[in-house]
């Protein structure tokens, strides 16, 4: 009996797990588009979410979109839009175009890249070219966009590996060897 409740209990904490790898959260500069069946005139093809991480929408106004994931913005552009504008609406939000990510440090070529689901760090930092000679392959970071603070930049820097995975927004770091 026991076992059964252990083999439950870890099998629970599995699916929550990876119930949050899949999530992904909205920010600003992402580029969205939005479609209601049926309704062209509040159908929006393209919208970057803008630096306050709202977007403009007809008959709702002003929308706070960062932070949500794409499933949970149409869920409430369905309830803002239920009851005074449409009887039962369907929407779906799509995510266009991701953030950038940005790569700084002992690489070729240093900047901003557009990112890809399924991006690891390996990926990007072939993606800006490699290591440079001095670059230290065991000493690389991450920042990731959700920080806190940026200003404490060093206090948000994550030791990562070159299978960890890349989020839209995050500025990795190699840093540069001392031999």
């Amino acid at each position: 009996m026991r076992y059964r409740v252990f083999l439950l209990l870890g099998a629970l904490l599995a699916a929550v797990v990876n119930a949050d790898v899949g999530r992904y959260e909205l920010g600003a500069g992402d580029q969205i588009s939005i479609s209601v069946y049926d309704e062209p005139d509040l159908s929006i093809e393209k919208v970057r979410i803008g630096p306050s991480g709202s977007i403009s929408y007809p008959l709702l106004g002003e929308i706070q979109v960062a932070g949500l994931s794409p499933e949970e913005f149409e869920s409430n552009l369905v309830a803002g839009l239920k009851g005074p504008y449409l009887v039962n609406p369907s929407v779906t939000v799509s995510v266009v175009e991701y953030r950038p990510f940005y790569v700084t440090g002992e690489v070729k070529k240093p900047g901003s890249y557009s990112f890809h689901p399924g991006l690891t760090i390996d990926k990007a930092i072939s993606v800006a070219g490699g290591f440079t000679e001095r670059a230290s392959k065991s000493s690389i970071h991450v920042i990731h966009d959700d920080s806190s603070d940026p200003r404490d930049a060093d206090e948000n820097k994550i030791a990562v590996k070159l299978s960890d995975v890349v989020k839209p927004g995050d500025v990795v770091t190699v840093e540069q060897s001392f031999f």
